[in-house]
């Protein structure tokens, strides 16, 4: 199995493609931590539910130091909660930037601050970051989220020279999905996501299950020469 052993911290991973990712990281061998907002359940016993906020750096710091005291490691930390509030800028409200801010590019910041002393300790790790097209090319509507988005992109650049520069084989790197069946793009309009699909080269909307694959390589020791990579996961909506 190809996770066989490891231990895996996934945000977000009640639904779409977070707990696509759990379910599949604990099918290869992971004992996975899986992270969510909301209460959830799984089948499979080797995934471990904790419910957490990744804005709440107190309660952050409690989940990761319980799971280095019953699992005594944190091999991969996959970024992957997320959220939009969609609107034009100049009817964006304050408290949507800010809560888009807040999740997506700060929960980033906290989860890896507080996960990677245990990595740099161990020598070892890797660190998955989702981004998104939208934070390479732009999307109208998406002040917020395009923001964070390339942030995350930028802290994924900026880690991977960062952690492994004393040798540390700690690698980081970032998935931009395009258009993904998941609950988050069940709140776009159908005419968008039919004209989404169509721009693709492939034709079609994406699975949640084909990011969590990729989620997979980059957690495997398959890509243990791979970092500071954006890998875009769309279908070829962008080419």
């Amino acid at each position: 199995m190809r996770l066989d052993g490891k231990v895996c911290i996934i945000t977000g991973a009640g639904s779409g493609i977070g707990r696509a990712a759990a379910e599949l990281f604990a099918k290869e061998g992971a004992i996975v931590i899986a992270c969510d907002v909301n209460e959830t359940s799984y089948e499979n016993p080797n995934i471990h539910f904790y419910k957490l906020d990744v804005t709440d750096r107190n309660r952050i710091a409690e989940v990761v130091k319980d799971v280095v005291e019953k699992f005594g490691k944190i091999d991969v930390l996959v970024n992957n909660a997320g959220i939009t509030r969609d609107a034009l800028i100049q009817n964006m409200t304050e408290e949507d930037w800010d809560k888009v801010i807040n999740v997506n590019l700060k929960g980033v910041f906290n989860m890896t601050q507080a996960v990677v002393p245990y990595m740099l300790e161990a020598g070892k790790g890797s660190i998955i970051n989702t981004s998104s097209v939208v934070g390479v090319y732009g999307n109208i509507g998406q002040t917020n989220y395009a923001a964070t988005k390339a942030g995350v992109i930028g802290m994924t650049k900026t880690w991977a020279k960062e952690f492994a520069r004393k040798g540390a084989q700690i690698r980081v790197n970032a998935v931009a999905p395009g258009f993904i069946k998941t609950p988050m793009t069940e709140k776009v309009p159908e005419k968008i996501l039919t004209m989404m699909a169509e721009k693709a080269a492939l034709k079609r909307l994406g699975e949640p299950i084909e990011v969590a694959y990729v989620y997979l390589f980059l957690a495997s020791d398959e890509s243990s020469y791979i970092t500071g990579q954006v890998i875009g996961v769309d279908g070829g909506l962008i080419l």
